[in-house]
C-alpha cells in the first residue's frame, strides 16, 4: 500500500508540473471579460461567465477560474459584474451611407402636422448655401392624417433650395418647383414603368414621386464627393457601434462603385463596423467580374451579394397583392422589376455562384419570387445558395411552408411591424394581417428567420427590434398586448435572429454570429439581461460596450 500511495503522490506531482508547463506554455490573452451572464449563441455551450481574446479572435470561453488562467501582465481585464454578454448584433439589411448622411439632414419622422413639415424644412434650408439640395427627411404622412404633402407647402420657403425628401420608408419623396424644374419634369413628362408621378387636378406634378418615378429626379441630384462619402460612412459606423451593431449588410440599389466607399474605410485603417455590401442585382455581370479579379473580400468587407426588387412598399401602396387595398378597391400595388427581368437576373446571378436577395413586401410579389428561387434552384443545381427574400412581410399562407421547403432566407424588419402596426390593417383588412410581419409562423415552419432595421426608414437599434418582436407594441402606445399577438416570439428567438441566423445569411456562420473558440471576438456587454427581464424594459436596456475584433469601439458613459 505504501508503495502504491508513492506512485500515486508522484504521479500527481508529474500532472502538477505538466499543468504548470502548460499554462507557461500558453500565450496570454490580450482581453478577458469575466463574472458575465453570457448567451453565447452556441448550443454546445449555451451559457458562460468568461471569455478570452488574442488579436481578433476568441480562444476560450468557460467559466471565471478557467479564463482566468489566460490572464497576464499585458492582459486587459473587463470585469463585467452579472452584465450579459451576447454576440455582436448583425443588422441584415441597412441603406447605410444614406442613414450616415441623414444623421446632418433635416429631421421629418415626427413632424406630425403639415405646418411642423415645412417649418423644419424652412429652418434647415436656413442653415444652407443657396443651391444645396435638401434630401432625407423620412417624413410619415401618417402622422397628420394620411394626406401626401405637396410641393406648395415649402415652395415658398425653398426658393433656392431644390428639395426631395423622402418617406421613411424610401418609396416615395417629395420635390419642390425647384427640383422639379431642375429635372425638366412637366405636366407632358410621361408616367415611368414601376412608378408614378402624383398629380394636380390639372395634370402637373403636385410633388410626389413613387417607386420607379424617382429615379427622374435621384438623376439631376449632383452626386457626393468620395470625402462626404467616407465622412457619412464614419459617422453611420459609430452611431450603430453605439448600439451594439457589429456587422451591418448593406442593402442598396447601388452599383458596384459602393463596395469601394467601404474598402476605403478598411484600408485607411477607420472601419470599426464589418460590412457585407450589397450590389443591384441588374449589375450581377459587373459583381460577377469584380468578385473574378479580387475575390469576396474578408473579415472586414465582404462582396458577392446582389440587391433586387420587385415591388415597392405597404405606406406607398406601390407593395404588390393578389387582391385590391382596402382603403383603394382598384388598386393592387405594382411591380418595381418585371418577373421576366426578376428571373433573367436571379438565374444569372447564380449560375455565376453569386448570393442573391430580393425585396418583396406584397403577398403577391412574395409569392412570385418564391416561383422565381424554385425554378432557379431546379434548372441550376443543387447548392448552399441561401436566397433571400428581404422584408417578407405581409404572406399567403400557403407560402409560408415554402421559404423552409426553399431553404429561402426570411430576412425581416421587426420595428417595421410596430410601426405599420397602427395603419396597416386600414389598408390591408384584418384577414391579411394575421400572417403579416410572421415572425412566429415562419420560425414554427423551420424557416431561417434572420433580423435588421431597414435604417434610415427604422432606428437601427438591435435592442428595439428585439423588443418589437417580443411585444409586437405599436409605437403610439396602442396594442399593448401586441398587434396581431399571435405572431409574438420570444427574446431568444430574436436575439439569435440578430446573430446565430444573421451570420448564416451572409455565409459568416463558421466565423461570427457566436461566442465561441475560434470566432471573432465581437460581442456586446448590455446593462440588463434581456432574456430575464420584464420584455416592457428591453427597450431601455442599454449597450455598455461593443467589441470588434477584441478592440473597444463604443464605451457608454456611464457603463
Amino acid at each position: 500500500m505504501k508503495h502504491l500511495s508513492l506512485a500515486i503522490t508522484f504521479l500527481t506531482f508529474l500532472l502538477l508540473i505538466q499543468s504548470c508547463s502548460q499554462q507557461q506554455n500558453r500565450p496570454q490573452a490580450d482581453l478577458v471579460v469575466s463574472g458575465a451572464y453570457i448567451w453565447t449563441g452556441n448550443e454546445q455551450q449555451p451559457i458562460a461567465q468568461a471569455l478570452a481574446v488574442a488579436g481578433d479572435t476568441i480562444v476560450a470561453v468557460g467559466t471565471v477560474e478557467e479564463i482566468s488562467e489566460w490572464q497576464g501582465p499585458g492582459t486587459k481585464v473587463i470585469e463585467a459584474d452579472g452584465q450579459m454578454v451576447v454576440p455582436g448584433f448583425i443588422d441584415c439589411h441597412v441603406h447605410f451611407i444614406a442613414g450616415g448622411y441623414g444623421l446632418s439632414s433635416v429631421k421629418l419622422r415626427d413632424a406630425n402636422t403639415p405646418e411642423e413639415f415645412a417649418k423644419r424644412i424652412k429652418e434647415h434650408a436656413q442653415t444652407l448655401p443657396d443651391g444645396t439640395w435638401i434630401l432625407n427627411g423620412d417624413w410619415d404622412h401618417e402622422l397628420w392624417g394620411g394626406e401626401l404633402p405637396k410641393k406648395d407647402w415649402i415652395d415658398q420657403f425653398t426658393p433656392n433650395h431644390p428639395v426631395f425628401v423622402s418617406r421613411l420608408d424610401g418609396h416615395m419623396a417629395l420635390a419642390n418647383s425647384a427640383a422639379i424644374e431642375a429635372a425638366g419634369i412637366t405636366n407632358e413628362t410621361p408616367e415611368v414603368e414601376g412608378g408614378t408621378i402624383v398629380r394636380d387636378e390639372n395634370g402637373d406634378p403636385a410633388g410626389v414621386f413613387k417607386d420607379n418615378a424617382m429615379i427622374l429626379i435621384f438623376n439631376k441630384i449632383p452626386p457626393p464627393s468620395p470625402e462626404q462619402d467616407d465622412r457619412a460612412l464614419l459617422a453611420a459606423m459609430n452611431f450603430v457601434a453605439s448600439h451594439g451593431v457589429t456587422t451591418i449588410h448593406n442593402m442598396d440599389q447601388a452599383g458596384v462603385d459602393v463596395i469601394d466607399i467601404f474598402q476605403r474605410a478598411r484600408d485607411n485603417n477607420t472601419q470599426i463596423v464589418r460590412a457585407y455590401v450589397a450590389v443591384r442585382l441588374a449589375d450581377w455581370q459587373q459583381l460577377e467580374q469584380r468578385v473574378a479579379s479580387e475575390g469576396t473580400g474578408d473579415d472586414w468587407v465582404r462582396i458577392g451579394v446582389l440587391k433586387g426588387m420587385v415591388d415597392g412598399s405597404l405606406g406607398s401602396h406601390t407593395a404588390a397583392f393578389f387582391e385590391p387595398f382596402t382603403d383603394s378597391p382598384t388598386d393592387t400595388g405594382l411591380y418595381v422589376t418585371t418577373p421576366e427581368d426578376i428571373y433573367k437576373w436571379v438565374s444569372g446571378a447564380d449560375k455565376a455562384g453569386l448570393h442573391v436577395a430580393v425585396h418583396a413586401i406584397g403577398d403577391k410579389a412574395i409569392n412570385n419570387l418564391l416561383d422565381v428561387f424554385e425554378r432557379v434552384a431546379n434548372e441550376n443545381g443543387a447548392r448552399d445558395r441561401r436566397f433571400r427574400i428581404e422584408h417578407a412581410q405581409h404572406l399567403s399562407p400557403d407560402d409560408i411552408t415554402r421559404f423552409r421547403e426553399l431553404n429561402v432566407i426570411a430576412s425581416m424588419q421587426p420595428y417595421h411591424a410596430i410601426d405599420d402596426g397602427r395603419w396597416a390593417e386600414k389598408v390591408i383588412g384584418p384577414e391579411r394581417i394575421k400572417t403579416t410581419y410572421a415572425f412566429k409562423s415562419l420560425l414554427d415552419a423551420g424557416t431561417t428567420v434572420a433580423f435588421g432595421s431597414d435604417w434610415s426608414v427604422a432606428p437601427p437599434t438591435p435592442l428595439e427590434g428585439i423588443h418589437a418582436a417580443v411585444t409586437r407594441r405599436t409605437i403610439d402606445g396602442e396594442n399593448f398586448e401586441g398587434w396581431v399577438p399571435e405572431q409574438k416570439i420570444t427574446a431568444e428567438q430574436a436575439l439569435k435572429a440578430y446573430t446565430v441566423n444573421a451570420a448564416y445569411a451572409s455565409f459568416e456562420n463558421l466565423n461570427k454570429g457566436s461566442i465561441a473558440t475560434g470566432m471573432l471576438a465581437d460581442f456586446v456587454i448590455l446593462d440588463h439581461n434581456i432574456l430575464e427581464i420584464d420584455p416592457e424594459l428591453i427597450k431601455d436596456t442599454k449597450v455598455a460596450k461593443t467589441v470588434v475584433g477584441g478592440k473597444i469601439v463604443y464605451e457608454a458613459d456611464n457603463p
